[in-house]
């Protein structure tokens, strides 16, 4: 069997991994080899790194549908080399204004006593239109193409207009994902009216396209092509939104046209934790980016460095602190227009040390709650990076959430709605309950790395509640234990899965540890003996998709890595 063949050697570094991409003029890593080259096309045809960042992001929506797309939400941080700042942008939409938390309640209960939902399911359908928000991404794109755009939007598009009108070879992970994907639409919608839509724009054939089969989406090159000539408010305002609010019309809690017209973005300023003497940068709630930095708050109380990085004790410290800071997540992270957290308490020194307190050092904790910090004034994602020869840095995540989304596709439009609502509490006195208006807890998370006031990587990992858990474990791989930028990518990683949740539905307090089988048999034992529920997970889907670009102002280059998770790949010049 092919399995039992392991890998092969290399002249340097380990022999799992491969070196990182170099170069020194622009680079781009995406999870999509053609989406790259579309980056690296618009930099070279003198875009900026936001033009390429754009580029690469629609070029994804149509390549890769199972991660993302225009009916889905966008988050972004921009390091900006003539200001020397980051700037960060919260593109994520809201829930209707004419639906109340108690009409919503009524619909779930109505759909279970039609049977189409579980006569137990607790929380908010990931299918149909109740799950649906606005979708933001095409705001965000407008709003950092005006402030750090070069080239006009239409020949930032025009790249994927023509692989959506003429067709592109479908890769082979993404493959994956689309079977999978059909699979779960043709079951859900078997009855329904909505399963049209879906098989005509992806499933052509009654099944997914296979590896390197043509696909072309017609509806969505028409789609960005009235965007590419109109601009923002084709999409909020204009032909667009008539035509989707006309879809969901008839729907029970589906989105109108004042949803999409009044809907807004919001530049943010990140927040930062200092670890090991770099600062890592991650945007507020509503997203979930601050509990990367309450884990490495917590971690920085131990030196992981006197045990190696695959023992036990250094896997065992990182989960109590994923639990720890999870709780919290569950607790406190909501849109803070409609709730106030303890951000700046959360991030403290002071309450990383009284977390960590909590770990026992030799056995894993029956459960954790919430802390109480000082009040001062599975998951579907893609993420990519870009940097152009002036030194812009940008660090992109955008996703229609679970699966391939909502399932809800407006007709003719070639993309899918997300179900990011799903997201919501359903309890009326929690942070994060569904409410007109409100934008719902979010997973995904942009990163951004800085030393001395200096940029120093710009990265993400995709995938739910993985992506914090990922990007902690990417900085200790390198900070701690000297990985480089692809070797810090590859290794084998682990997902903490249970404990409390921002919907109010929680699971098993001590949850489950899975773990990427290149973690030795030894160390798996050790952990179960602390008390840790393990489990070896080869597949690969629960463990994101990493991306990352470095600079190295010195040599004046910069040094890119990708996944090996995704079909992603790196390209410079």
């Amino acid at each position: 069997m092919i399995s039992e063949l392991g890998a092969g050697g290399r002249p340097i570094g380990e022999n799992w991994s491969r070196s990182p991409v170099y170069g020194s003029n622009g680079m781009a890593a995406t999870a999509q080899p053609l989406a790259s080259q579309v980056a690296l096309d618009i930099l070279k045809e003198g875009g900026s790194a936001v033009d390429a960042a754009i580029a690469a992001n629609a070029a994804l929506g149509l390549m890769e549908p199972t991660g993302n797309g225009i009916g889905g939400d966008i988050f972004v941080i921009v390091w900006d080399p003539q200001s020397k700042q980051l700037y960060g942008y919260n593109g994520s939409g809201r829930s209707p204004k004419g639906q109340t938390l108690k009409q919503l309640q009524a619909r779930v209960e109505g759909m279970k006593a039609r049977g189409e939902l579980p006569a137990d399911f607790d929380g908010i359908p990931s299918h149909g239109p109740l799950p649906v928000s606005v979708p933001g991404t095409v705001d965000g794109w407008f709003a950092i193409h005006d402030r750090f755009g070069n080239l006009p939007m239409n020949q930032v598009l025009a790249p994927t207009i023509d692989y959506a009108r003429n067709g592109f070879a479908v890769s082979p992970v993404i493959a994956y994902y689309l079977e999978r994907s059909w699979a779960f639409f043709e079951r859900i919608y078997a009855e329904s009216p909505h399963l049209e839509n879906i098989r005509d724009t992806w499933f052509r054939e009654g099944r997914a396209p296979a590896v390197g089969e043509i696909f072309v989406n017609e509806g969505l090159a028409d789609t960005l092509e009235t965007i590419a000539l109109d601009g923002r408010d084709a999409f909020y305002k204009g032909s667009l939104a008539k035509r989707m609010a006309a879809y969901f019309e008839s729907m029970d809690g589906g989105l109108s046209y004042q949803d999409f017209s009044e809907h807004r973005g919001d530049w943010v300023s990140p927040g930062r934790v200092n670890y090991r003497g770099y600062d890592l940068y991650e945007l507020p709630p509503n997203g979930q980016g601050f509990a990367a930095l309450q884990m490495l708050s917590i971690l920085k109380n131990v030196d992981l460095t006197q045990w190696s990085r695959g023992s036990a004790e250094v896997f065992h410290y990182m989960v109590e602190a994923k639990r720890l800071a999870f709780e919290d997540v569950a607790r406190y992270y909501a849109d803070p227009e409609f709730s106030q957290a303890p951000l700046t308490g959360l991030l403290s020194d002071e309450y990383g040390r009284e977390r960590f307190a909590l770990i026992d050092p030799v056995k894993a904790s029956a459960a954790f709650g919430p802390g109480e910090p000082k009040l001062e004034a599975e998951g579907d994602t893609t993420y990519l990076t870009v940097a152009d020869k002036n030194g812009m840095m940008v660090s992109l995540i955008q996703s229609n959430y679970r699966g391939m989304g909502s399932g809800m596709v407006a007709d003719n439009t070639g993309f899918m709605f997300q179900d990011r609502g799903e997201l919501f509490s359903l309890e009326p006195n929690h942070p994060n309950a569904y409410a007109p208006g409100k934008r719902p807890f979010h997973t995904i998370i942009p990163a951004f790395l800085m030393k001395d006031g200096e940029p120093v990587m710009s990265f993400g990992l995709m995938g739910g509640s993985m992506q914090p858990q990922g990007h902690t474990q990417i900085l200790v791989n390198m900070l701690d234990f000297g990985m480089n930028v692809q070797e810090a990518g590859d290794a084998a990683r682990f997902l903490h899965d249970g404990g409390s949740e921002p919907t109010g539905v929680h699971g098993d307090p001590l949850g489950t540890l899975y773990l990427e089988p290149g973690v030795a048999g030894d160390t798996v034992k050790r952990l179960e003996a602390m008390g840790h529920n393990v489990q070896i997970d080869s597949s690969g889907v629960r463990f994101g998709g990493y991306q990352a670009i470095m600079v190295d102002k010195e040599k004046g280059s910069y040094a890119g890595a990708t996944e090996m998770r995704k079909d992603g790949t790196v390209v410079a010049w």
